[in-house]
């Protein structure tokens, strides 16, 4: 009985799974970004707007989402953002233009929030106890994939077709898929609630330190996913003179070691230390900023970024996961105050874009991300 439910379960998450690449379409925004910016002939400043506005909803709607999965379901919640999502990829070919550039990045944005606040607890309603950290993990990876393949294909498609945006229909049409297989598939969850959560209720949960604690680690963990993302390029063309499609393959080398990084660890975390592995993942990610300061090669700038690329991939699910443990009663409310946490990554790309502004040169932005790196190194004595 036990293994035929197992085999079930394994059933019902290849769509979760699929819901998870569809998650990993967010980070396409940072290679956009810089298209966007040469372009338009953007400032950094200005074009950082860009990945901000897609976080920026990370701090509106992840509590309401929770309130609403207490409604309708997690299930439910997350193909409500697959179609949000699928939209916001159809706009670049209605109307190509800054503005539009922004409310597409704003849906996106927001079909990322539902998606993020309900796929994740969605999992532990098939997969639970000690393996949801690796099977979180495991959902980092199979996003991880989409992310390390965007910046590919936009300069495949630069390159052949003429258009960077020729990606966007791709993953278009795996949001829809993903909506309708998930849409058709059934998943035991836990009754509705009678009297959902109210805001002050969700809220009040950040009271308790740890899970506060939580809170800020996922915000410096989005802040340097999206900063990396966002800035890797900028270095290498500030530093080495390369052009941007050239420049935009240190995007993939962090989504490269980030995907690696997710698979490995979804390994490892079923069969390791929880905290030694945060202890691993932590110092690389430090070591790596720590580098960028001071490497002036290509092979040293992809190494630095390879680094921080490995040593961030598994940052969000130890965490995720401990918070979620530490209220198991309150997994909704808990998963919308962490994703809330992804408004990090609104903050991040704006301080290192004015701070490089200011300074003249991308240390600045580096700088933004060693502050980060030293919060999630003081967080270490706190993983269970």
């Amino acid at each position: 009985m036990n293994i035929a439910k197992t085999k079930l379960n394994y059933a019902k998450l290849a769509p979760v799974m699929l819901a998870f690449f569809s998650m990993g379409f967010v980070d396409l925004v940072g290679i956009a970004t810089n298209y966007v910016k040469a372009d338009f002939n953007l400032s950094d400043g200005i074009a950082n707007l860009l990945p901000s506005m897609v976080f920026f909803w990370f701090l509106i709607f992840s509590v309401p989402t929770g309130m609403l999965m207490d409604r309708i379901g997690r299930r439910m919640t997350v193909v409500i953002s697959l179609i949000i999502t699928a939209i916001s990829l159809t706009i670049p070919f209605i109307s190509y233009s800054y503005v539009m550039m922004m409310l597409s990045f704003a849906l996106l944005g927001i079909g990322n929030t539902l998606m993020q606040v309900s796929l994740n607890p969605l999992v532990s309603n098939l997969i639970t106890g000690n393996k949801l950290a690796s099977a979180l993990t495991f959902g980092q990876f199979v996003k991880a994939i989409a992310s390390f393949i965007a910046p590919l294909i936009a300069a495949w498609a630069a390159a052949s077709l003429g258009d960077w945006k020729m990606f966007y229909p791709f993953f278009m049409g795996i949001a829809v898929i993903a909506s309708i297989w998930l849409g058709m598939t059934s998943i035991e969850e836990e009754p509705l609630k009678e009297k959902p959560s109210t805001f002050g209720e969700c809220f009040k949960l950040l009271g308790n330190k740890f899970t506060l604690l939580c809170f800020i680690g996922i915000i410096c963990h989005v802040g340097i996913d999206v900063g990396t993302n966002v800035t890797a390029p900028k270095i290498l063309i500030e530093t080495m003179g390369l052009d941007l499609c050239a420049a935009g393959i240190a995007t993939s080398v962090y989504f490269l070691f980030r995907t690696i990084g997710c698979l490995t660890g979804s390994i490892i975390l079923a069969r390791w230390s929880v905290r030694k592995f945060f202890i691993v993942s932590s110092v690389m990610l430090f070591a790596g900023i720590v580098g960028l300061f001071f490497t002036k090669s290509i092979v040293a700038i992809y190494a630095c970024v390879g680094l921080i690329g490995y040593g961030n991939s598994n940052i969000f699910s130890i965490i995720f996961s401990q918070a979620l443990l530490h209220e198991p009663d309150k997994k909704n409310e808990i998963s919308g105050l962490m994703i809330m946490g992804l408004f990090g990554g609104t903050i991040f790309p704006l301080l290192m874009g004015f701070l490089s502004d200011a300074v003249s040169s991308q240390t600045g932005a580096v700088a933004i991300l060693l502050i980060g790196s030293l919060y999630l190194l003081s967080f270490i004595r706190k993983i269970k």
